[in-house]
């Protein structure tokens, strides 16, 4: 009875407690909630500015001029999503260790490789004035919210520091990160490939990296890809094999299945196709996604000018939105622009190496990178002329890193001045002269008009094409001569079909005389939005958005087909365990919905094949390096004409007589693995969507349970797959999905996932999230004001 008293007292005591630390903690997170009504005194501002916000916290800001929009939209943005800047600018300024400790420095080591940091202050200089004003501006909005914010954002009293000033070249630092983001897993791609050219026969290593596919080639039957296939290569595949699937298997990670690709979709359908005569622009952006997202909604009122769409945090940048007379959306290009440039070490004096008929000095340049609770870490970097020398070496040997993303001259913020373009020439001109990762732009306007083109600087190589490691010695015969002239950025307007679609795609073949990718998102999401484009009676903004939430994964058939095909009535006689397979497989209706029973298992069906196939042929890759990895898009392409032609001299191991009883075993590998980590379900009831979860969370806290409960977004099944229109991965997906007319934004539609709010407390911190799962619409435009904050210029400063 004691006992039971003193545990009685315990528990109660311990709630009590429990109980104050909850309200001390909502108390000093409440503190911090910002002032949405009324006044604040900021300086630089010229005149006042008035800041209406809904109730999902989505703002339009009125002022005079544009440089006081930009002061307030640095300041709301500041105000919503403090921490989210600054961590961008840190990790892509090479400073995360100075909060996170030593488990950041490899992260700030790559970065400080590349000095972003010297990049983005020497393309400061050489911005328009106009371009500095609104960076200066935005700096300015930011500073005045961290003047008068007497509590600042949870995370900075968690990680125990305060942010330092904004600087203009802050901003250009973000544009910097969204280069790295989108653009620079081409390094990975050129050692893979410089890799897989040495090991394997030139006719094997061709077939296993194709170009295109077949969606890709339907789309574009006039303009043939670099490097198709052509047959398959029996003689020297056979070869290459591996003796024993076992042994090759053995070589862990040697391929690596991509899904879900950084890319977007977007597509302009022209006035000649709607009843009214209205060109309407989609666009949903494919990112990896966090607490708070990446994109923040705002809406601008300034002289003659009312735009709205979703803005860069730590930049003045609207991505993708309208301003009535043009609507832009973008897309990743997912081109190389970055290559490896092997050095030629001088063998008497290994600081120099060649160029031309010189042997030039390794530059230095010293890095101090300074980490939390441990000493300094002092990085010593070579440079070159191409570059900085990448602290890993490619087959042996040193090689540098040429890449537009640390040229000065191919980093801007020239997509600001979409904001008050009119026209569809004058925006394509934009366009042509923006610094920044490649993208694919696509404009619709008030006219009816449609256009797509490409947005940054397209490398003008000679005599490489980019794919493999080269050495850059003969400066004359090989190398890049700038870039691709402006006038020469190829371009399209008003095409005859009144559709334009991009999706990642190979847009461009031989027809282009310069090379801008090796391998780019297989056609299939492109081809179906063509497709249903074609398809539909009615193109109104309802009619796009619906076309945005489409799981149809009709690329899946083949392998639905081909394990049905050695599901035979012999095959599965007396085996309870492949019936099972077959009616699992028999109940897919060819969608990637929450409900759709069959998928689970035809995705890990196709990714066992790809693996189990192609593996043995990569044995040789690996033993030439043991970081190898094979990733390539268009793997489906070689992986199919094997799969169909089933030669008998490539059967990936001799355990097996025929291909379908090595197919078989495949599919019986990817139902055990699929049965074993879902012991609690039958396979029968195995929905996709109890498989695909959104996993939405907070990039530094959410891992830890009692923080990671109250910030993370609520788990929730999830509709889509990686190859879908509709894109849908734990943690990856449409960043935001918008459909949008010139002259009709009432009518328009934007959404979200999470909210515009970064702070927990905040009724928009995930406001926006169900609309988001649901594939509900919302307004492009703000709704009613609920709240008026008016930013007041400070008349006795000096």
């Amino acid at each position: 009875m004691l006992f039971k008293k003193i545990l009685l007292r315990t528990t109660l005591s311990l709630l009590v407690l429990s109980a104050i630390c909850l309200v001390s903690g909502w108390l000093w997170l409440k503190q911090s909630l910002p002032k949405l009504d009324g006044e604040i005194i900021t300086q630089s501002l010229e005149a006042p500015v008035l800041i209406a916000t809904d109730p999902y916290g989505i703002a339009v800001i009125n002022a005079e001029s544009r440089l006081d929009a930009i002061r307030a939209l640095g300041f709301i943005s500041a105000r919503d999503r403090l921490f989210q800047m600054d961590l961008m600018r840190r990790k892509n300024a090479g400073r995360l260790s100075e909060i996170f400790g030593a488990i950041t420095v490899d992260s700030d080591a790559r970065v400080r490789t590349f000095d972003f940091n010297a990049v983005a202050k020497l393309a400061l200089l050489k911005l328009p004035k106009a371009h500095l004003a609104y960076l200066q501006a935005y700096a300015e909005g930011v500073n005045n919210y961290l003047a008068q914010a007497k509590h600042l954002a949870f995370e900075f009293t968690l990680l125990n520091y305060r942010p330092e000033a904004w600087k203009p070249e802050d901003s250009l630092l973000i544009v910097l990160g969204m280069y790295d983001m989108l653009t620079s897993g081409s390094e990975e791609e050129e050692r893979m490939l410089s890799i897989m050219e040495k090991a394997l026969p030139n006719d094997v290593f061709a077939f296993l990296t194709p170009d295109t596919d077949i969606y890709t080639d339907s789309l574009y039957p006039n303009d043939p890809s670099w490097r198709p296939i052509q047959k398959i290569p029996t003689a020297n595949l056979s070869k290459t094999l591996a003796p024993d699937l076992k042994q090759a298997l053995t070589l862990e990670h040697t391929f690596k299945d991509r899904d879900l690709v950084l890319g977007s979709n977007a597509w302009a359908v022209a006035g000649t196709k709607t009843k009214d005569g209205r060109a309407l622009l989609a666009n949903d952006m494919h990112l990896g996604l966090s607490v708070p997202n990446i994109w923040y909604r705002a809406e601008l009122n300034y002289s003659n000018t009312h735009v709205a769409g979703v803005v860069l945090p730590g930049t003045p940048l609207i991505i993708a939105g309208s301003n009535e007379q043009i609507s832009w959306g973008v897309t990743n290009l997912t081109g190389d622009f970055l290559d490896l440039v092997t050095l030629e070490i001088n063998p008497s004096d290994p600081e120099k190496y060649k160029a031309g008929q010189a042997w030039l000095r390794f530059g230095r340049r010293k890095e101090l990178i300074l980490v939390k609770d441990k000493p300094p870490v002092e990085l010593d970097i070579k440079t070159t002329l191409w570059g900085p020398v990448s602290p890993q070496q490619l087959l042996e040997k040193p090689v540098a890193i040429h890449w537009t993303a640390l040229d000065a001259d191919a980093v801007n913020i020239g997509m600001a001045d979409l904001e008050q373009t009119q026209t569809l020439a004058s925006a394509i001109a934009v366009a042509h002269a923006v610094g920044g990762p490649q993208l694919n732009a696509l404009f619709a306007d008030a006219n009816g008009n449609i256009a797509w083109t490409i947005l940054g600087k397209l490398p003008n190589r000679v005599g490489l094409d980019g794919a493999t490691s080269r050495s850059w010695a003969d400066t004359d015969a090989i190398g890049w001569q700038g870039y691709v002239a402006e006038h020469e950025i190829p371009k399209v307007l008003n095409p005859a079909e009144g559709i334009l679609v991009s999706a990642n795609d190979r847009r461009l073949g031989k027809s282009f005389p310069n090379i801008i990718g090796h391998q780019f998102v297989p056609g299939y999401r492109a081809y179906r939005i063509s497709q249903r484009l074609k398809e539909m009676t009615e193109l109104n903004e309802w009619s796009l958005f619906s076309l945005q939430l489409d799981t149809e994964a009709e690329f899946y058939a083949f392998y639905h087909q081909l394990a049905l095909e050695v599901l035979s009535p012999k095959a599965i006689e007396n085996k309870p365990e492949l019936r099972e397979i077959r009616a699992y497989l028999l109940a897919w209706h060819g969608n990637a919905d929450t409900s759709s029973l069959g998928f689970a298992l035809l995705q890990g069906f196709r990714e066992q094949l790809a693996n189990a196939v192609l593996t043995p042929y990569l044995a040789s890759c690996k033993q030439l390096d043991k970081n190898f990895q094979y990733a390539w898009l268009y793997v489906d392409t070689p992986l199919k004409m094997l799969l169909t032609q089933k030669i008998t001299a490539l059967i990936p191991s001799d355990q097996y007589n025929d291909w379908d009883s090595f197919i078989l075993a495949q599919l019986e590998a990817s139902a055990i693995e699929l049965k074993t980590t879902h012991k609690d379900i039958q396979l029968a009831d195995l929905r996709w969507g109890q498989i695909n979860h959104a996993k939405i969370y907070h990039p530094i806290f959410g891992n830890i349970p009692w923080l990671g409960a109250l910030l993370n977004m609520p788990e929730a099944e999830l509709a889509g797959c990686g190859g879908c229109i509709r894109a849908a991965g734990a943690n990856f997906g449409a960043s935001e999905r918008m459909v949008i007319s010139p002259q009709h934004s009432k009518d328009g539609i934007l959404q979200m996932p999470t909210g515009q709010s970064a702070h927990p407390l905040s009724q928009n911190y995930q406001d926006q999230q169900r609309f988001w799962l649901s594939g509900t619409p919302m307004d492009f435009l703000a709704g009613k004001a609920e709240h008026k904050l008016t930013l007041v210029p400070d008349f006795k400063q000096p």
